[in-house]
C-alpha cells in the first residue's frame, strides 16, 4: 500500500504506554440527567457496578443531549440518552405495543434505530430512508407492537453520534415467560470510545488508511521469517504483498492508538462487576455496540454455553471464545464457582481490550490476561479458496478506481473462526456451530437470486457495494412477498458486518441448508456467503456495513420492498 509521511500537526503519542493505560478507574460520566418520573427504574446497584439504568413497561421518554464525560483523563462531550453511556436498558414484553417519545436537545438532527427489531418501516429510524429525522428541540414518537423476543440494541443513525456514546440495550421477554432458565441476568454491552472528533478520525483514514495501524511488518519480522522459512521465501513473501499493495496486518481500521474499549460504559480500569452466588446459572447478554471494533470474548476458567444469537434461540453449544462482530448479540450461560472471573474482550487487532469481572463478593478481581499476539492475514484471506486452480486477485477491473481488489475464488465455508483465532488452543464459536431452533421462518425455496460484491479501495479509503458508493447508487428492489437468495461476495481484505433492516437474514451453509437466523452477518475477507430473505416488510429499508466509517464512506444501499 502507498505510504505517506505523517503531517507535522499529528502528534504521535507513546503508543506502548497508551496501549496499556486502560482508562481511568473512575472514568465515565461527570454527571447525568435526573431520572424521569414516568418510567420504572430497576434497582441494580446492589448487584452490579457501572451498569446503565433499566426502564421497563410500555411508555418511555428518552432525551438525547450532550453530557460531559472523562474516560481517559481528558474531559470531552458525549452524546447521551437520558444522561448515561450506555443509554438505559429497555425491557419490553412480546405482544405489547410500546411508545417511545424521543426528545432532541442537541444542536443537530438526531434519530434512534431499533436494531434487529421488526416494525413498520416509518418507525425504523433512518433519516433520509424511513423518516426525516428529529430536528433540534423536537420530539418524535415511535410506536409499534413488539413481535419478537431476545437481546437487541438501539443506537443513533445520524452522523457519528453512535461513536460518541448514543447506544443502549433492549431485552424482550417472551409473553409466556423465559424458556432459557438462569438465576441471574446481565447485559454486557461492549463499545469503543475516542477522545478525537470522529470526523477527524475519518479525515485521517482518508489521508492514510493505515494511520492507526501500529502492527506493520518490521525488519525484525523479516529476519525472523528468513530464519524460519529461508531468505528467498521471505523476500518473495514481501514482494508479493508489495505488488498487491496490501498489508497483511490491516486487521482493523482504528486501534487503541485512539480507542478506549468499554464494557457497560466502564473502562478496563473501572472494572464493571456483576455479582453471583456460587453454583448459580448466570445469563450474559453480549452486545457489540462498537463503532468499528470486533471483540474476541472469553472468560478464563469458565466455559460459555451459547443459547441465543442475534436474539434468536439456538441449539446450545459450549465454547471458550466468541468473536462478536459489530452489531451482533450473543447470549451465553455460565456457572461460576466460588471465585472471581475476568470477562475479557480483546480487540481483533490485539491493541487493547474491554474488561469486567464476575465475582461472588464485591471488590474481588481475577487476573487479566495479556492480549494475544496479533496474527497477520494469510493468503486465504487475500485470495479465497486456495484449492482452486485459478488464484488470481486483480485490481480495478469491472468496478473502476473505487475498487483496488477482486477475489475470483472466494471461500464459502462457515467453520473458520477468523484471523487471530485459528488453532489458538481454545474452542472458538463459528457460524457453522449456530443452528437456530425452529428452522427457517418460511419453508419456500428462493424464487430468484441477488448477488452483490462488497468492495473498497484502501488507498483512497472508499467503501462501496459493486464498486458504487451510496450517493451514486440506485435502490435494490425486493418484490413484496417473495422469497429470495442474497449472495454477498467480499472482495476486500476486511470483515464486514452486513445489516439488513426490517427483515431476517437466514444464513445458509455452504451446501444450501438453513443455518441460522440473524440480523447482522459477518462476511470475512475473500468469503462468499448466502442467505434467504422473505420480503414481508413493505417500505424503504437500509442495508449497510455496520462499521460506522465504512457505512459513512459508502458501503450502504437502500432496499425498497413493494
Amino acid at each position: 500500500m502507498r505510504r505517506y509521511s505523517r503531517p507535522h500537526s499529528f502528534a504521535v503519542p507513546d503508543f506502548p504506554r497508551r496501549r496499556f493505560v486502560q482508562g481511568l478507574a473512575a472514568g465515565g460520566l461527570l454527571f447525568g440527567l435526573p431520572s424521569l418520573a414516568t418510567q420504572t427504574w430497576a434497582a441494580v446497584a446492589d448487584t452490579v457496578t457501572g451498569s446503565a439504568p433499566v426502564l421497563q413497561g410500555t411508555e418511555f421518554d428518552l432525551v438525547i443531549a450532550e453530557t460531559p464525560v472523562n474516560f481517559t483523563g481528558r474531559p470531552r462531550m458525549a452524546t447521551t440518552i437520558n444522561g448515561s453511556i450506555p443509554g438505559p436498558v429497555l425491557r419490553w414484553r412480546e405482544g405489547d405495543t410500546v411508545t417511545l417519545r424521543v426528545t432532541n436537545r442537541l444542536a443537530e438532527e438526531t434519530s434512534i434505530h431499533w436494531h434487529g427489531i421488526l416494525l413498520p418501516f416509518d418507525m425504523d429510524g433512518v433519516p433520509g430512508i424511513s423518516f426525516k429525522g428529529i430536528p433540534p428541540g423536537e420530539t418524535f414518537t415511535y410506536r409499534f407492537k413488539v413481535a419478537q423476543t431476545g437481546t437487541y440494541w438501539y443506537h443513533s443513525h445520524s452522523g457519528m453520534q453512535e461513536q460518541t456514546g448514543m447506544y443502549g440495550a433492549i431485552v424482550i421477554e417472551a409473553a409466556e415467560g423465559e424458556t432459557i432458565r438462569a438465576d441471574r441476568d446481565y447485559v454486557i454491552q461492549l463499545s469503543d470510545w475516542t477522545d478525537e472528533d470522529p470526523m477527524r478520525v475519518m479525515h485521517k483514514l482518508k489521508m492514510q488508511s493505515d494511520y492507526y495501524n501500529f502492527n506493520k511488518p518490521t525488519a525484525v519480522d523479516f529476519l525472523r521469517d528468513a530464519a524460519r522459512n529461508g531468505l528467498s521465501a521471505a523476500v518473495d513473501d514481501r514482494k508479493m504483498w508489495q505488488q498487491m499493495r496490501m498489508n497483511p496486518t490491516d486487521l482493523a481500521d482504528i486501534s487503541a492508538y485512539t480507542y478506549t474499549y468499554l464494557m457497560n460504559g466502564s473502562t478496563p480500569a473501572g472494572n464493571w462487576t456483576g455479582l453471583f452466588r456460587p453454583g448459580e446459572k448466570v445469563r450474559l447478554r453480549f452486545i457489540n455496540s462498537g463503532a468499528m471494533t470486533f471483540f474476541d470474548v472469553r472468560i478464563p476458567g469458565l466455559k460459555m454455553t451459547v443459547v441465543q444469537a442475534d436474539g434468536q434461540d439456538v441449539e446450545p453449544v459450549t465454547v471458550d471464545e466468541i468473536r462478536i462482530g459489530v452489531a451482533e448479540t450473543y447470549d451465553v450461560i455460565v456457572t461460576p464457582r466460588e471465585e472471581a472471573y475476568t470477562i475479557f474482550a480483546q480487540s481483533m487487532d490485539r491493541t487493547g481490550y474491554a474488561r469486567g469481572t464476575l465475582a461472588p463478593r464485591a471488590g474481588m478481581t481475577a487476573a487479566v490476561p495479556a492480549p494475544d499476539k496479533p496474527e497477520p492475514l494469510d493468503m486465504s484471506d487475500m485470495m479465497g479458496d486456495m484449492s482452486e486452480a485459478v488464484r488470481v486477485r486483480h485490481a480495478r477491473t469491472e468496478y473502476g478506481p473505487s475498487t483496488d481488489m477482486r477475489v475470483d475464488t472466494p471461500r464459502i465455508n462457515l467453520d473458520d473462526p477468523g484471523v487471530g483465532l485459528r488453532d489458538n488452543g481454545r474452542r472458538v464459536l463459528t457460524y457453522a456451530d449456530l443452528h437456530t431452533i425452529g428452522g427457517p421462518i418460511d419453508p419456500r425455496g428462493p424464487e430468484r437470486e441477488i448477488e452483490l460484491h462488497l468492495t473498497g479501495n484502501m488507498e483512497r479509503y472508499t467503501w462501496s457495494i459493486d464498486g458504487v458508493a451510496f450517493g451514486q447508487s440506485t435502490p435494490v428492489h425486493f418484490r413484496y412477498g417473495e422469497r429470495l437468495r442474497v449472495i454477498l461476495h467480499n472482495d476486500t481484505m476486511m470483515t464486514h458486518p452486513m445489516h439488513l433492516h426490517g427483515m431476517w437474514s437466514e444464513l445458509e451453509s455452504s451446501d444450501g441448508r438453513f443455518q441460522a437466523r440473524k440480523h447482522t452477518i459477518n462476511v470475512q475477507p475473500a468469503q462468499r456467503v448466502s442467505f434467504l430473505v422473505s420480503a414481508d416488510a413493505l417500505g424503504r429499508w437500509a442495508w449497510h456495513c455496520h462499521l460506522l466509517m465504512h457505512m459513512d464512506a459508502g458501503m450502504f444501499r437502500e432496499v425498497v420492498v413493494a
